[in-house]
């Protein structure tokens, strides 16, 4: 039985873009309304996609609930087909999993998820599995006075994908439901992304894919064979979603920029050149950051101080911080489409070098990504159709798709990209003949 606090709460509506109307049971408002939860709404989904796609402002709340509302549906279309497949109890602590799922998020998502940035370095998942075992947080106050300790247990083991807790099983597909090739996080990330960015990819039909998803006897979830052509329309859209918006040139520049500017932040600071308030300072130099400190962390910590860093004495700083605030003077990427990352190796130094010669500093004013993209298999999962082979086996669409994509970009101030080119393709010449005409 629920809390007499619990109790009094009553189920609401929250209207989405995406969805339309997604249901909160009451007892789930409680973990919606701490302030950890909260603070997903100041976190960005996709950073600096904005300077890209304006309207890409969306943030981790909303996608949270999404990917909530979706674990909903799967959980009770899997009901619906499959009676007793799942408790009651397993279901709520799966969709309590996927609205959570995001909870340790740092400021701008992944883009500062790295040890470069933060003293103290953990990944998300870690953090989010921090901030809900605390007793000192409002939403770990409000799991365990919601589940009680040892439902509490049960469902960090689903999140840490064991297979059972307390000699209790715990079947793989609840672990899937929400992180796997086929996971409420993707499904609602992919048509959410799609939707704010205006791409047009083309997009899915998620209400079949959700009903055409069965869990078979070895507890992994398989497709019913009509779900197919759902299926290809996800991966299509995953894919053009990576190529075109999350490795779009100007996104991978604009979060270059942003490390680039907060390590000279760090640096600077730390050469008592530059003051930072508390929170960011605790973000870039407290090797033992609390729970409490990073939650205080998120996207405004950084940007309401674009503004004074553009006017500092530092010319590295401003230039950084101007050019995020004005979207002026950007780095231009070398126009070599099959420039891959094993070219990028090979001619990094010398380019550097050359630029050198023309009185250009590398350090500032070279800037390189290398994106590695391994299609539609980065876990040792894929997607299985009935007959327990994967869907690749059965489209030629999606065998193609499945191949790894690598592209390597080079970004170097306008005025020298020309030349920087033409020293490009002359060195990449003898080992890529078809590098000829751009």
């Amino acid at each position: 039985m629920l809390p007499p606090r619990l109790m009094k709460n009553r189920d609401r509506v929250i209207r989405d873009s995406v969805h339309k109307d997604i249901l909160v049971k009451s007892s789930h408002s409680l973990i919606i309304d701490t302030k950890e939860f909260q603070r997903l709404r100041h976190i960005r989904q996709l950073a600096t996609c904005e300077f890209v796609f304006p309207n890409a402002t969306h943030n981790r709340f909303s996608h949270s609930l999404g990917a909530y509302h979706l674990a909903n549906e799967l959980v009770q279309s899997l009901q619906n087909f499959q009676p007793g497949i799942i408790t009651e109890s397993d279901a709520e602590l799966v969709v309590l999993g996927a609205l959570l799922h995001d909870i340790g998020h740092p400021p701008l998502s992944h883009s500062l998820e790295r040890p470069d940035v933060f003293a103290t370095f953990h990944s998300h998942e870690h953090w989010g599995k921090l901030i809900l075992d605390s007793e000192e947080t409002e939403i770990g106050r409000a799991i365990r006075e919601l589940l009680g300790e040892e439902k509490l247990q049960r469902f960090f083991a689903i999140m840490r994908g064991d297979n059972s807790h307390n000699g209790v099983e715990i079947p793989p597909f609840m672990k899937e439901i929400i992180s796997s090739q086929l996971d409420v996080d993707r499904m609602d990330y992919l048509l959410r992304d799609q939707m704010f960015t205006g791409a047009q990819i083309g997009g899915f039909d998620i209400q079949r894919v959700i009903r055409s998803m069965r869990v078979g006897e070895d507890g992994y979830f398989y497709l019913k064979n009509w779900g197919l052509p759902s299926i290809e329309s996800y991966l299509v859209t995953r894919y053009h979603m990576y190529m075109q918006v999350y490795y779009h040139k100007v996104n991978m520049l604009t979060q270059e920029y942003l490390i680039r500017l907060l390590k000279r932040v760090k640096q600077l600071s730390e050469n008592g050149d530059l003051n930072v308030d508390k929170d960011l300072h605790g973000m870039l130099f407290n090797e033992n950051l609390s729970v409490e400190q990073y939650c205080n962390l998120n996207d405004s910590n950084i940007m309401v101080n674009l503004s004074d860093w553009s006017n500092s004495k530092d010319e590295i700083l401003s230039s950084l911080a101007s050019k995020l605030l004005s979207r002026s003077n950007y780095h231009k990427s070398l126009r070599i489409d099959s420039l891959t990352i094993e070219m990028l190796d090979s001619v990094e130094d010398s380019l550097a070098k050359f630029l050198e010669e023309k009185g250009v500093d590398p350090s500032v004013d070279m800037i390189v990504a290398r994106i590695s993209k391994k299609g539609y298999l980065p876990y040792k999962e894929g997607i299985k159709l009935e007959n327990g082979l994967d869907v690749a086996h059965h489209s030629a669409l999606i065998e193609a798709i499945s191949k790894s994509k690598e592209r390597a970009l080079i970004y170097v101030p306008e005025s020298i990209r020309d030349d920087a080119e033409k020293f490009v393709r002359e060195w990449v010449k003898p080992s890529q003949s078809s590098l000829s005409n751009f």
